[in-house]
Parts: structure tokens; sequence; C-alpha cells
């Protein structure tokens, strides 16, 4: 007797234990993991730890390259079409000759209003931040677009062009270049911000650490440019020429085209800075793709090792579906086994007891 009540509390145990594996496959079975807690998979939980901290680190150079990669198409939206106003212009200087002057007329009105769309592009917004602001983001870098045409810039270059005759029309041009470069409060059409040599003046384009130790520059500028070099008849900076070019054009009067040389002079001028504003604008365009393409590259890079290491810790954390399943039915019929041990040792003792 003493012996079968030994053999039932064996058996009793091992079920005990079999239950306690199955619960453990069956929960391994419907989430793929080996455990909840890090102490189930030692002892490659630290190594587990680490993997996590990499991936997430990785995604989250991911998901900031990202975001720029849209800040940056925006601005090549942007960029392509203060292009296609610069050419526009470019090419209507080609047929103010001084002898319809209608047609001076015609370019001066849409030389005005070419102003104001230049400003709404500068301008520009994505997610919320100006792209031409540099880090004075949440503020437009051209705090009047609207009124461009009446600033203080705007309206030095028709005080200038005003005067044109006697054969200065060299000096006129260079009040007009004067007019773009000046910074002065109440002259400028740029923010303060930018204004400022102490602040955007001077400091860099945004840049992004996109990988360990590799910073990518994407930003861009309202009034001074980024990593384009203007030459030519130019102020340095595409915008203020494109500006400059809009603005002069903007003042001349159909009477102006009597003055012959010097209305001529004026115009080549103008459509000499224009074309330094296309070529720059264009150079700027391109620098700023080949840093898309590097951003594109990084993340491609960041994504393939993310997918590396996933790999690596589902090695560490998750089961083997096909050979946990085989051991949950392996499990179950051991369990299966056991209980039908367990009664017919009880009802061999239960005879025992009663015979």
């Amino acid at each position: 007797m003493t012996a079968t009540v030994g053999a039932l509390g064996g058996l009793a145990a091992e079920s005990a234990l079999l239950r306690a594996r199955m619960e453990v496959l069956a929960r391994q079975v419907a989430d793929g993991r080996r455990g909840v807690l890090y102490g189930d998979i030692a002892p490659e939980a630290r190594l587990a730890i680490d993997l996590r901290g990499e991936i997430a680190r990785r995604e989250a150079y991911e998901g900031v390259i990202g975001r720029v990669l849209g800040r940056t198409a925006a601005a090549q939206g942007a960029l392509r079409q203060l292009a296609a106003i610069a050419e526009q212009f470019f090419a209507e200087t080609m047929h103010l000759n001084g002898v319809v002057p209608e047609r001076i007329a015609a370019t001066a009105r849409m030389a005005r209003a070419a102003m104001v769309q230049v400003a709404g592009l500068l301008n520009e917004r994505y997610a919320g931040e100006y792209l031409f602001g540099g880090s004075d983001s949440l503020n437009p870098p051209v705090p009047d677009p609207n009124g461009i045409a009446a600033s203080g810039m705007a309206q030095q270059i028709a005080a200038a062009v005003a005067g044109l005759g006697g054969g200065n029309a060299a000096a006129v041009a260079a009040a007009t270049m004067a007019a773009a470069l000046d910074d002065a409060p109440g002259v400028t059409p740029f923010s303060a911000f930018l204004s400022d040599p102490l602040r955007g003046g001077t400091e860099a384009p945004r840049d992004l650490l996109a990988a360990d130790g590799e910073r990518v520059g994407y930003g861009l500028l309202a009034n001074r440019n980024a990593r384009a070099v203007s030459t030519g008849e130019t102020t340095g900076s595409w915008a203020r020429d494109l500006l400059r070019g809009l603005a002069t054009l903007a003042a001349l009067d159909p009477a102006q085209a009597q003055l012959g040389d010097d209305f001529v002079a004026l115009v080549g001028t103008v459509r000499e800075g224009l074309r330094s504003a296309v070529r720059a604008l264009g150079q700027e365009a391109g620098l700023l793709g080949a840093a898309e393409a590097r951003l594109e590259s990084l993340r491609t890079r960041h994504a393939d090792v993310t997918v590396a290491l996933r790999g690596q810790l589902a090695a560490i954390e998750e089961v083997d579906m096909a050979e946990t399943l085989v051991r949950l039915q392996g499990a179950r019929m051991q369990l299966e086994a056991s209980y039908r041990a367990i009664s017919v040792l009880g009802s061999l003792s239960l005879a025992r007891f009663l015979g």
C-alpha cells in the first residue's frame, strides 16, 4: 500500500512539472518568445539588451533622416519655382531694347507680382517650419511678403532707377546693388534674425547628425547662399540677385525707353544679375540633391543594419515555432499518459484497500 501511494505521489509531481512545461510551451506558441523576462534568455540577456539599444539608435537615425528628406523635397520644389521665375525674367530682358514702350510697362507689372511670389516661396514651410529661415524656423524669413514691392529695398532701387540718364547707368546699377545688400532695418525685406550679423547673418546652414560622426548639411537661407557660390554680376546671394533684378524691372518707366544707351546698359546689368541667380539656384539645387542622395544612402544602410540586428535578436529571444509545436505535442502526450497512470494506480490502490 505504501509503495502504491509513493508511486502516486511521484506521478503527481511529474504531472505538475509537465503542466508547468506545457504552460511555458503554450505561451511560447502564442507569442513566439522564449520568455517575458531577461532571465528567461540568460546567459544571452546582456547581448539582447545591447542589440535592442543599437536597433533603437538605428531606427532613430532612420526617422530623423526621413523627416529631413521630406523637408529637402519641399525645398527642392521651392528652388525649382524660384529658378523658373529667374529664367522667365532673364529671357524677358532680351526683349527690353527700348523699342516697344508698352512691353516695358507690362514687364514692370509682372516683375512687381513676381517679387511677391518670390517672397512667398522664400517663406515656404514644411511641417510648420520655414525652410529658408535658418535656425529661426518658426518665424518667416520675409516678414511682409505681400508688401515686398514697397519695402525699403524696393523704394531705394526705384529711386535710383528714376534718376537714370546722362550716362549714369553704372552708378544706378551700383545703387541697386547697394540697396539689395543693405541689411538695415526698414530697408531689407528679410527678417531681423537673418539680417543680424551676430545671429542668422553668420550662422551655418542647418545640418543633421545622420550617422556616428557624420553630419550632412541640408539647410537653406533666404538672404544668402547655403552652399552655392554666385559669380558674375552678383550680390553673392541668388535671392538678393533675383529680388534686385525684379525690383529694377518693376521700377522701369516706358518713358525711359528714349534714354538709349543708359536704358540698354541698365537692362543688361539686370540680365547679368538674373543670369547669376539662375546659375546659383541650379548649383544650390544640385548640391542639395547631393546631400539628399547621401542621406538616402545612410538611411538605407541604417535599415539594412537594423534588419541584421533584428535577426540576431530573434535568434536569442524567439523560439523555433515548428520545434516548439512538436515539443508541446510531446508534453501533452506525456501528461495524458501520466494522468492515465495515476488513474490506474489509483484504481489498484482502492481495490487492494477494499480487498
